[in-house]
């Protein structure tokens, strides 16, 4: 299976969601963060960096949980980050 490049809407969102997250966690560690999300390290530093544009939904929602971010504020703000662009 081929995927789809991504377009520039969705590289800006994944852009905007790793800021929020690495805002929302602010003085935690990465580590620590990751951890109670049950991610990886890594994974959580690529999604923060936006190497990751389109984490899974199970992801997102763990890193919201874990940060105790509401997660229907956060796809807002992503909404609305894409009319920005637009």
């Amino acid at each position: 299976m081929v995927r789809n490049p991504l377009t520039a809407d969705e590289r800006h969102r994944g852009l905007v969601l790793g800021r929020l997250l690495q805002q929302a966690r602010g003085t935690r560690s990465a580590a620590a963060v990751a951890y109670e999300a049950g991610i990886s390290l890594d994974t959580l530093r690529k999604i923060e960096r936006g190497a990751i544009a389109t984490p899974a939904f199970f992801t997102v929602a763990a890193l919201a949980k874990a940060l105790g971010l509401d997660l229907s504020e956060l796809a807002e703000t992503l909404v609305s980050a894409d009319d920005l662009v637009a």
